[in-house]
């Protein structure tokens, strides 16, 4: 065939080109080799299961709890500089009433400790420190209210992606029975994506981890502000009046 192609082009230059061409076409063409199409977050996230989901609305009430506390044991540990100095003026001075009032306009825990200790005056100290401990037991209840949530979306969500993965590998296999294709290619493009759940549960497990005690450092803070308040309040009470 190629003796014949030759013989063609030193006889006729015209047709040489036409010729070539037809030969070209008639050749087998290599296949292309299939190129690596990249996978954005959010098609992941889609094909990582039916449990994604129930992650999804894990991470949404994480995050909701976390602002909400964050923001809530901020004001708590907001106290005036000269708090317990105007109480201290205010009492000295007979006046109790304007004591009172300057505790219910603030918004710190320890406004609220002492508001009870000034209505206790004139009773027993052990008694108002009772009474003020009591209060003090309530005022760190509230701002450890919803801790638990973080704590236990912290535990659940790594075994919510686990569950997850499991299923799809079950998932999987089912259909490498069924189809009787046992290649790595058949278990690995389908395994990646079952991944995923996982992933996403290791995460937002992670962040409501590191979230929980983020907000108890806090908290542990407002708390020993709230004990050294108390402290010089009591002592405040058994001060001489000058």
């Amino acid at each position: 065939m190629l003796y014949a192609i030759l013989l063609q082009v030193m006889n006729n230059p015209a047709t040489a080109t036409d010729t070539v061409k037809q030969v070209t076409q008639t050749l087998p063409v290599a296949p292309q080799q299939p190129t690596e199409s990249a996978i954005s977050v959010l098609d992941l996230v889609l094909k990582g299961g039916p449990l994604m989901w129930p992650l999804a609305l894990l991470l949404i009430i994480a995050v909701f709890v976390f602002i909400e506390r964050y923001l809530l044991i901020r004001k708590a540990s907001k106290v005036e500089s000269n708090f317990l100095n105007n109480i201290r003026d205010s009492i000295y001075s007979g006046r109790i009433d304007a004591a009172v009032e300057q505790c219910r306009r603030s918004t710190a825990p320890t406004a609220r400790l002492v508001e009870k200790g000034i209505k206790r005056l004139g009773k027993p100290i052990k008694e108002i420190e009772d009474s003020i401990e009591i209060v003090g037991k309530f005022e760190v209840y509230k701002l450890e209210k919803n801790m638990a949530i973080l704590s236990i979306i912290a535990g659940i969500a790594p075994m919510f992606g686990f569950v997850g993965t499991i299923i799809g590998v079950i998932r999987i296999f089912h259909d490498i029975s069924l189809a009787g294709d046992v290649s790595i290619t058949s278990v690995s493009s389908g395994l990646y994506v079952k991944m995923v759940s996982s992933a996403a549960g290791l995460l937002i497990g992670m962040f409501a981890f590191v979230c929980y005690h983020w907000l108890n450092i806090m908290i542990n803070r407002v708390v020993q502000k709230m004990e050294q308040d108390t402290m010089e309040f009591i002592d405040l009470l058994q001060e001489p009046v000058k």
